[in-house]
């Protein structure tokens, strides 16, 4: 939210046999290039939930290809691998993950215990204090493979799955309780991506089910519905977003086949994504 310098993200999957990584990578915001290698997670996951604060990144739960329910922190201005955080309530993957640079919120989680079913369920941590994470609340409305913004004070979840969704929803960050209705997106969406500012969130659609490279956003202190922002450099869903004050950033992907694209846009304007540069590592979708 204060303008740090780099974007972290790991773990995916790379397909055609090569299954999940372990790979961390990480880009300069105020750059553009390729990125470059952070380190390793400790385990290779993806369907992670990603978030941080200005010091520490957070890598929480992902699938194996079981689901586990570990949670793991790097140190963001050095580069290295993954230490062990704690643990989620429960075993998951496809978890959204947000944060106000104090606290960690992982929410929308899928159990495969529970039959695919729509996850409610809101875990949160403190990301200094290294713990297991206690339960939040939970969604007014159950979904899963979610994406999700942030300010100081709001976390907001778009879209999600089965059969995708258009609702929009929000927490306050500081206290603990359910979701609240904060509108709604333009078309149904799941397995997108997200990022912002304190002022404006904004998200890619993904799949709606057909994959699309529409993006849209919100102004994150106002309830009512997305509106249009731009397109991506190209079609793509499951990718990851990360953000600085001024730019969000979009990574990896597939459509259907997976890509090494990174993209990115100024988050107070409005317009197409531009080329950013190309992951260090494998091609890989299904990012923390």
């Amino acid at each position: 939210q204060n303008g740090g310098t780099r974007g972290l993200f790991g773990g995916g999957y790379i397909g055609g046999g090569g299954g999940v990584v372990n790979e961390i990578d990480f880009i300069k915001f105020e750059t553009t290039g390729n990125a470059i290698d952070f380190g390793n997670l400790q385990q290779a996951r993806r369907g992670i939930a990603g978030l941080g604060s200005r010091t520490r990144g957070i890598f929480a739960g992902g699938r194996v290809p079981g689901d586990v329910n570990s949670i793991e922190f790097v140190t963001i201005a050095s580069q290295g691998g993954g230490a062990d955080f704690g643990d989620l309530t429960i075993t998951s993957h496809y978890g959204t993950g947000l944060s106000n640079g104090t606290r960690g919120i992982i929410l929308a989680m899928e159990n495969p215990s529970w039959g695919n079913n729509n996850s409610n369920r809101i875990d949160y941590i403190t990301i200094a204090t290294k713990s297991n994470s206690q339960d939040f609340g939970d969604l007014y409305s159950g979904t899963r493979e979610t994406d999700g913004c942030e300010s100081p004070t709001r976390g907001v979840v778009f879209g999600g799955t089965p059969n995708a969704t258009n609702i929009i929803q929000y927490i306050t960050m500081a206290t603990q309780g359910n979701s609240a209705d904060f509108g709604d997106t333009t078309v149904t969406s799941q397995r997108g991506s997200a990022g912002g500012n304190a002022v404006r969130g904004i998200f890619t659609i993904g799949v709606t089910p057909t994959t699309v490279n529409t993006v849209e956003f919100i102004t994150i202190a106002t309830l009512g519905n997305a509106q249009d922002f731009g397109d991506l450099t190209e079609v793509r869903g499951n990718a990851t977003g990360t953000s600085s004050s001024t730019r969000m950033v979009n990574v990896g992907g597939a459509s259907p086949s997976i890509v090494d694209t990174i993209d990115y846009a100024q988050i107070m304007t409005t317009g197409n994504f531009i080329n950013f540069g190309e992951l260090a590592g494998s091609d890989r979708s299904q990012l923390g």
